[in-house]
């Protein structure tokens, strides 16, 4: 059943047409991801849903009562309010409604916010970002408008918001250039390209099958269409003469046939590996420590780069993993310890914030051009045009205002300006952000080739997989661990030693009842005289095998319970604290059976010797 509906909708912007005569519809259940270069509107189509802009031609049909929540990709606030005030409502509001408060508070720890009385203004964009997420879980919606909402968040932050959309009931459309999310959250892609959009009934993997054999399909029509042309061609050229009514409608069909155009070859980022000599010595971090207040970021941390190394590091929010790039890089000063770059070095810094980007008019070539004129590819020599091109900013482009780009264009072009830098060393802090997934490809490829060092912050589990062999994780209180290969190793590495930390413990524990039963029977043994249960025992070894059975099949009933509320968060929250409470209660009384049993035996024994 549609919900929403985009009827013959065309926007654009001057003389830029994003989508042109477009018509769509949204069921319940569907999960949309909405892909596209950066540039071509998919941020525009998500507004256009949420009621924040409108079209310039065709409509919008929507169903009674769906109500739809939007997060933008900068979201904006007022000033002075509380993180709580903002996500659940004013004190009074929330006296209303306090379950929506308590989901409030479970959905910001969830997202790394811990202090719901700090005031909006002074947190940073990425906190901001997930702040305005929060309120968008918060507050029921028929239908949820997110827009990169996988910018900002840790690892462990993407896993919950994957299993909270894959149980939420109502309608997703996201942009997000997260592809591991986009497989494991989306049931259907809709793509944004040459002004169409294109609906694919699949995840991101089905859809780049599906649109392969899209491609493929064009690619024959058209060369059907071209051996079709060239027999109507030699026709024509034969002398014919438009008399009879058939010879007429001959002509017109040729016509028709030499207006079908080529199928458009997708547009993407050409990358050529630029960069300059590595020497033998790299970058060595010699017991670097770093403290902000009382909290320790990195504590006597030391390693040794090795050449052509790619170098992923991971970790919570404010962690410190941009704090230590940036001490590689000399933006940063460590309380202790030294930073040895070697002479050949030539760092390429891409921060989290465009650098350089004066928007007060300042045109794209002339954003390149201020880094170089000309460069040295594998190609040979290209000019600051030409790169531009190869990165999809036209030659009409190249003289617009920065100020007039979409945000991933303009991260896309500071890309460009870090790699025209020629650097040999690439630190990259959250690349993934704002770039477009074709982008995001390019990029990798190119890193494939590139003959030098790479060093990068992400959240990104896919770009890790495909880029890094080493993993720098920060775990807490200074410490940072390396792991060999990509993510999905560290992930794997991880659950293995938790699962032998587990298997450690429950050993120690059966250790320590063993410990334990030992003390009991030294402690029975020096009160030998008594042997016998007092009243209160006697009541309780009489019924503690009953106690037991109940507070087993209590837990198996929360079990089921948390299963069935899953997404239900308030209520998923006081289930746990329950199971909790029981499984603690369940562990007290098998320590007091050992106990009671072990007791009884020796009345028992006793009993039998007179």
């Amino acid at each position: 059943m549609n919900i929403l509906t985009l009827e013959n909708v065309t926007k654009g912007f001057g003389d830029k047409v994003l989508f042109q005569d477009v018509t769509f519809g949204i069921h319940e259940g569907d999960k949309i991801g909405v892909i596209g270069i950066n540039g071509t509107g998919k941020s525009t189509l998500l507004k256009i849903i949420a009621g924040i802009e409108e079209t310039d031609e065709g409509t919008i049909v929507k169903g009674n009562g769906v109500r739809i929540g939007y997060l933008p990709q900068n979201p904006v606030f007022e000033k002075g309010m509380t993180v709580l005030d903002y996500v659940a409502g004013t004190e009074q509001e929330r006296m209303l409604d306090i379950v929506k408060e308590s989901e409030a508070k479970t959905i910001l720890t969830k997202l790394g916010i811990f202090d719901f009385d700090q005031k909006v203004d002074v947190l940073s964009g990425g906190q901001k970002k997930r702040i305005a997420l929060a309120k968008v879980l918060v507050d029921r919606y028929e239908i949820l408008v997110l827009d990169e909402p996988t910018n900002h968040i840790d690892n462990e932050m993407a896993d919950w918001l994957e299993q909270y959309l894959n149980q939420y009931k109502g309608v997703l459309i996201m942009v997000t250039h997260d592809r591991y999310f986009l497989d494991r959250v989306t049931n259907k892609i809709v793509e944004i390209d040459n002004h169409t959009l294109y609906s694919y009934d699949e995840n991101y993997s089905g859809f780049l099958k599906l649109k392969a054999e899209r491609e493929d399909m064009e690619r024959a029509s058209y060369r059907k269409t071209q051996s079709i042309l060239k027999t109507e061609l030699a026709w024509m050229m034969r002398g014919a003469r438009a008399r009879s009514t058939k010879q007429k409608a001959r002509i017109e069909r040729f016509e028709e046939l030499k207006q079908v155009e080529r199928p458009r070859e997708e547009e993407t980022v050409q990358l050529d590996s630029v960069g300059t000599r590595l020497g033998k010595k790299t970058i060595e971090l010699r017991n670097i420590c770093k403290s902000y207040g009382e909290k320790t970021l990195i504590d006597g941390y030391s390693y040794i780069v090795l050449r052509n190394e790619r170098i992923g590091i991971i970790g919570a929010n404010g962690c410190g993993k941009s704090t230590l790039i940036k001490i590689i890089n000399g933006i940063v000063t460590p309380d202790s310890g030294e930073v040895e770059i070697g002479d050949t070095i030539k760092i390429g810094y891409f921060a989290q914030e465009n650098q350089h980007m004066e928007e007060g008019g300042m045109r794209v070539i002339d954003y390149i051009r201020n880094v170089a004129e000309y460069i040295e590819t594998a190609k040979g020599t290209a000019s600051a045009s030409q790169m531009l091109e190869r990165f999809l900013f036209s030659p009409a482009m190249q003289y617009t205002p920065i100020e007039k780009l979409s945000g991933g264009e303009k991260r896309r072009l500071y890309l460009l300006r870090v790699l025209m830098e020629a650097p040999n060393v690439l630190i990259l802090d959250e690349p993934t952000n704002d770039l477009d997934i074709a982008t995001l490809t390019i990029l990798e490829d190119y890193l494939d080739s590139f003959s030098g060092i790479v060093i990068t912050v992400s959240h990104d589990r896919y770009f890790l997989d495909r880029v890094v062999n080493r993993i720098f994780a920060f775990e807490g209180n200074g410490v940072i661990r390396q792991y060999e290969g990509g993510f999905t190793d560290y992930l794997e590495k991880k659950k293995a030693e938790e699962k032998s930390i587990t298997s450690s413990n429950n050993k120690k524990f059966e250790g320590t009842k063993g410990n334990n039963s030992d003390e009991k029977k030294s402690w029975q043994k020096n009160r030998e005289q008594k042997l016998k249960f007092s009243y209160k025992e006697q009541r309780e070894y009489d019924t503690i095998d009953e106690d037991i059975a109940k507070l087993e099949e209590k837990i198996a009933q929360l079990e089921q319970e948390i299963a069935e509320n899953a997404n239900q968060y308030t209520k998923l929250q006081e289930l746990m604290e329950q199971k909790e409470e029981a499984e603690q209660a369940l562990e007290e009384k098998m320590e007091r059976w050992v106990y009671l049993n072990d007791l009884a035996e020796k009345i028992a024994e006793q009993k039998k010797n007179g």
